[in-house]
């Protein structure tokens, strides 16, 4: 255990384990915004009804390696004395508002840190007010807009205490094109990403692979102007970010389905032997785990070799980093996470 001098015990965390303003983006959403200073204050005006014009006033301080479960958040500014936190979402997830909960934990411990406050001191440390929003453009039919709450995780025990100290309410918008048009009128940026995704999945719809509807969408973009400045120069960027992305949730799908799949299998199987009810379910439980493992090794390295970082695996399907890269070390060949999403030098 590392001794720390009575007179920096009031900072929990070394600041070094924080690192701001990440140079590669792994969404397009969140490479959009924090190139252009001026779209990402467009959109909070767009949000809050304000009509700030500085841009200067607005600082990112979005964190890396945010603690305790590796995670990452899409983007986070001070602007107005609020700490405003942006994430950006293809899929539902009802756990935001406790991921967000750790995002705030963790800028306000950078922030104190920064400032070299004394949170045990006498003297009262004023933080900006965190606003939470969760911009959403899957393919679920979801309202233009909605609020999670962290309280709604808390079980409702029968004959309960008091309610909880703690809330935290996560803003979740509709960004697909047509919903929020109100807000897409009023920020032109995210108006143009919304009609460039819908441009994606409308020539998935017809039938296009991945590749070629990425590429078919720039195309159509860059011609009627649509995000012209960032697809033209940034074209290659762009289409792998994009591809990056549609084959992380295709993996992730096909994780689910086949080690549901192999895990049922293997499970009636080693029941049907034994023959017995308490067999069968003993085959089912020990085939479902069996089943869910085996291909949950296969896909993780899959994913691996096809550039996915560990830190990302570990939020998508919930396990410890440390087994990640248990995984990846059982493996003939080991990984070197080190070369992970690098090119290789031609001879």
């Amino acid at each position: 255990m590392e001794f720390v001098p009575r007179k920096k015990r009031f900072l929990r965390l070394p600041l070094r384990r924080f690192v701001g303003n990440r140079n590669v983006k792994d969404r397009l959403f969140c490479y959009i915004f924090e190139r252009d200073r001026e779209a990402l204050l467009k959109l909070y005006n767009a949000l809050n009804h304000t009509d700030y014009r500085d841009v200067q006033a607005l600082e990112i301080v979005t964190l890396d390696n945010v603690v305790y479960m590796s995670m990452k958040n899409d983007m986070a500014f001070l602007l107005a004395g609020a700490l405003n936190l942006y994430e950006h979402q293809s899929t539902f997830c009802p756990n935001l508002p406790l991921r967000f909960l750790l995002y705030i934990a963790a800028e306000y411990e950078s922030l104190a840190a920064k400032a070299k406050a004394n949170i045990y001191g006498q003297k009262l440390i004023p933080l900006p007010a965190p606003q939470c929003v969760v911009f959403y453009n899957g393919d679920d039919a979801m309202p233009d807009e909605q609020y999670l709450r962290l309280a709604d995780a808390f079980p409702d025990t029968p004959g309960a205490g008091p309610s909880s100290c703690l809330e935290l309410t996560v803003r979740m918008l509709n960004i697909n094109y047509g919903h929020n048009s109100g807000l897409t009128a009023d920020c032109r940026r995210l108006d143009e990403y919304s009609r460039f995704v819908d441009c994606i999945k409308a020539y998935r719809r017809e039938g296009s692979s991945v590749n070629q509807a990425v590429e078919n969408a720039v195309t159509y973009c860059i011609d009627h102007g649509i995000m012209e400045d960032i697809l033209l120069p940034f074209r290659a960027e762009v289409t792998k970010m994009l591809l990056t992305e549609y084959n992380e949730k295709k993996y992730m799908r096909m994780f689910r389905k086949e080690a549901r799949e192999e895990g049922l299998r293997e499970g009636r199987e080693e029941g049907r032997e034994e023959g017995l009810k308490e067999g069968r379910e003993k085959g089912r439980e020990e085939g479902l785990k069996e089943g869910r493992e085996e291909e949950q090794n296969r896909l993780i390295g899959t994913m691996l070799q096809n550039g996915a970082s560990p830190e990302y695996l570990s939020q998508m399907t919930g396990l410890p980093l440390s087994e990640i890269r248990d995984i990846s070390r059982k493996k003939k060949g080991r990984f070197d996470f080190s070369q992970v999403g690098k090119k290789k030098k031609r001879p």
